[in-house]
């Protein structure tokens, strides 16, 4: 098989991204991104997804960290794409349920080819709290929509309960590395890309 690996560059009038992605890879992570909690939820994506990856972020902070938020989420997705190439032979679906002490999450992915991102929750909004982290859930649905549109990826997130934001999110950047590295193994029964169309 292939190495599964890509480098990206992306640079604007307001972020300066490199990304280096093994899809095939231990674990190990090396982020800077200069935004403190996203680093540490790329660190656990790529842990518990098995991902090698590197990542430095320089951006228009000064402002706030929606640019090198959402860019830092379409290099990610360029990444993964360029790496999968025709995605042949890859399971494709994959799920996660992830807890994480009060709180419960499950991630579904569909390597599709047709980005979606669907974020439920069945309990009170979430969406605005912060605590410590200075980052919340609409900050995580921005970066996950740049994500899955440049990467083809069909994401839904339920919330099932939880109380603490950095909790949940966690949870969602867990159970995103797991769903991933389960959907992007290669089945030895699959024969081409995983599709009656015979593309993705």
């Amino acid at each position: 098989m292939r190495e599964r690996k890509a480098e990206i560059r992306r640079k604007t009038k307001e972020t300066d991204i490199s990304i280096k992605l093994n899809i095939d890879g231990s674990g190990k992570s090396k982020i800077n991104t200069k935004i403190g909690f996203l680093d540490h939820m790329l660190e656990l994506f790529a842990f518990h997804g098995f991902f090698d990856l590197e990542i430095r972020a320089q951006g228009d902070l000064k402002v706030d960290i929606h640019h090198t938020n959402e860019d830092i989420g379409i290099a990610l997705g360029e990444a993964f794409k360029k790496a999968l190439a025709a995605k042949k032979g890859i399971r494709r679906f994959a799920s996660a349920f992830i807890p994480m002490d009060e709180t419960l999450v499950q991630v579904v992915v569909d390597i599709s080819g047709r980005p979606e991102l669907i974020v439920t929750s069945h309990q009170s909004p979430v969406t605005s709290q912060k605590r410590r982290t200075g980052y919340n859930l609409n900050d995580a649905k921005q970066f996950l929509k740049a994500f899955v549109n440049t990467s083809g990826v069909n994401l839904h997130i339920q919330i099932i309960y939880g109380e603490d934001i950095h909790h949940i999110l966690e949870a969602v950047f867990k159970g995103l590395g797991r769903a991933l590295d389960d959907a992007t193994q290669v089945e030895a029964r699959k024969r081409g890309v995983p599709s009656t169309k015979g593309k993705i």
